[in-house]
């Protein structure tokens, strides 16, 4: 999502292998014409995962859209992408304006479920069933689905196995005092120990993954922010004290996960968290082999963590226009599985259906990530989420350098409408 997934990536053989035997074995999804018989335009609104016109997101759409309209000769799609940093914001301003879409495919739908704009995903796809359920409380507001993940991510510890070895270090990092020791060899290799990256791009990720590892997060149990817990505050302190050692970059909450993930793939980094984006940044980059790196779970407090940071992109479809059985009709076709498989090799993110996640578990590539959904954990799905998100981006760097309570204090205070 940048905001919660990730950026372009090269194709794998096992995927590519995927996509052709779901294009053969997959149902043909859509078909017939408008319900009423005459002709109906959808508006499909979708975030670019792209990086630039080669491999914008709007090629992908068309192509389903082109497809679909081949066989419902009454049903046109428009499809209109816009970049992950304007998405949200675009949306809205057409949702103020009643310039509705009927489909949206990107990161923010709660408030449309409250304010009573969406169909129930049991309304306009036919096998719900299908989706991740690691994703269905993530989407859904009032206990009923609405954010139907379209794309997911999960995260891992990626660590370099050269400097490892330079450093004689033999194991990878399974516990924060893993963490801490490692990143000193490596840093006295004049290299960065470990990428902290507490940028605006995606500071709610990294946190979460450390607050994870103390048995933290942002929510309890029954999903009241918690975010200056003690776990969570004895958390940032582990980091401050890291930070302030000189074994992670200098002043992580100025700096990006993109801009720690091309170091890495540089060779200047020893250890990051990351998804499956990573992975085709290192390969362009030309310096680390395949036998250079690895990636295992996220390191924790006492022990590596069980569950990791799932992410996911919702499609939500809009009931101000009327175009119900329409968008059924469309969403079907681009579930399909080859649609699922050909975005994740274009992408380097995973699938979002069951089906499509299951013809990659066996991928040495994506295996592993594919595997970790089941357990993963996901940010808060209530409306209040947009805006404690930023807040957090925005500031919770700043917690490895001032004192930890109070700046988690501050966002609590968002968090709880104060």
């Amino acid at each position: 999502m940048k905001s919660q997934l990730a950026r372009r990536v090269s194709g794998a053989a096992a995927i590519t292998a995927a996509i052709a035997l779901a294009a053969t074995g997959c149902a043909s999804g859509g078909g017939g014409t408008s319900a009423s018989g005459s002709a109906v335009t959808l508006k499909l609104v979708a975030a670019d995962y792209g990086t630039g016109p080669s491999n914008t997101s709007q090629t992908y759409w068309q192509d389903i859209a082109t497809a679909f309209h081949a066989q419902n000769p009454n049903v046109t799609v428009t499809v209109q992408t816009i970049n992950w940093n304007d998405f949200d914001s675009q949306v809205q301003t057409m949702v103020q304006n009643k310039q509705y879409p009927d489909i949206t495919e990107g990161d923010y739908f709660s408030t449309y479920a409250q304010e009573g704009l969406l169909y129930p995903a049991t309304d306009v796809l036919s096998n719900p069933d299908n989706l991740l359920s690691a994703f269905k409380d993530q989407g859904s507001y009032n206990g009923v689905q609405y954010g139907m993940p379209f794309t997911t991510s999960s995260r891992t510890l990626f660590y370099n196995k050269a400097l490892f070895s330079q450093a004689g270090i033999t194991n990878a990092p399974a516990t924060w005092a893993d963490i801490q020791t490692d990143a000193a060899k490596i840093t006295a290799l004049g290299k960065i120990g470990f990428g902290l990256p507490l940028g605006s791009e995606e500071a709610q990720a990294e946190s979460l993954l450390w607050m994870l590892g103390n048995n933290g997060g942002y929510q309890t149990s029954d999903a009241k922010y918690d975010i200056n817990s003690a776990a969570n505050v004895q958390t940032f302190q582990f980091l401050n004290t890291l930070v302030k050692a000189g074994d992670t970059e200098p002043s992580p909450s100025t700096v990006n996960r993109t801009d720690l993930w091309q170091k890495f793939a540089q060779g200047q980094v020893g250890m990051v968290n990351g998804s499956p984006a990573l992975i085709p940044i290192i390969s362009s980059g030309g310096v680390l082999k395949d036998s250079d790196w690895a990636s295992t779970q996220i390191a924790g407090k006492d022990a590596a963590l069980t569950k990791t940071l799932g992410v996911s992109d919702n499609v939500a479809a809009f009931n101000a226009n009327g175009h119900q059985a329409e968008i059924k009709s469309f969403l079907d076709f681009a579930y399909q599985d080859q649609y699922q498989l050909s975005f994740s090799k274009e992408y380097d993110l995973l699938p979002a259906t069951t089906t499509a996640a299951n013809s990659l578990a066996a991928d040495p590539t994506f295996g592993g990530f594919i595997k970790s959904l089941p357990n993963s954990v996901q940010y808060p799905s209530d409306t209040s989420w947009p805006q404690v998100k930023t807040s957090i981006q925005q500031t919770i760097g700043t917690a490895v350098a001032d004192d930890p309570s109070t700046v988690l204090g501050q966002i609590q205070q968002v968090a709880s409408g104060q």
